[in-house]
């Protein structure tokens, strides 16, 4: 399979993983404001790799994982459906830290910019 269409597979699937997601009912889940920030998947889409990021931090990430992975079979499913695919790959969920990091970031910057001034 061509790169290009990998790389468009894999955001179809990110968009349609983050709208499932939306659809679970699992408190641990529910409870946190998930972020999908990046999405690998092996050479032949045989197997994915769903980086999660929580707002409210990397436990609140962890915990979601734990919905996610016990959810996993109904997500691959329910992908499968959506993209019309013959085999839904297997998914392995991730949790990450890079949007709290990013929003200490901003902050830090902002308040070396008001600092400046």
């Amino acid at each position: 399979m061509p790169p290009r269409k990998s790389d468009h597979m894999a955001e179809d699937i990110k968009r349609e993983i983050s709208a499932i997601i939306r659809d679970l009912k699992d408190p641990r889940v529910r409870e946190s404001f998930l972020t999908i920030v990046r999405v690998d998947f092996a050479h032949d889409l045989s197997l994915g790799r769903i980086y999660v990021s929580a707002m409210e931090g990397l436990e609140s990430a962890k915990r979601a994982v734990e919905g996610l992975e016990s959810a996993s079979g109904y997500i691959r499913r329910e992908l499968g459906l959506r993209l019309k695919l013959r085999k839904a790959p297997e998914l392995k969920f991730i949790a990450d830290d890079s949007v709290r990091s990013g929003i200490e970031l901003f902050k830090k910057l902002n308040e070396d910019k008001k600092g400046e001034e």
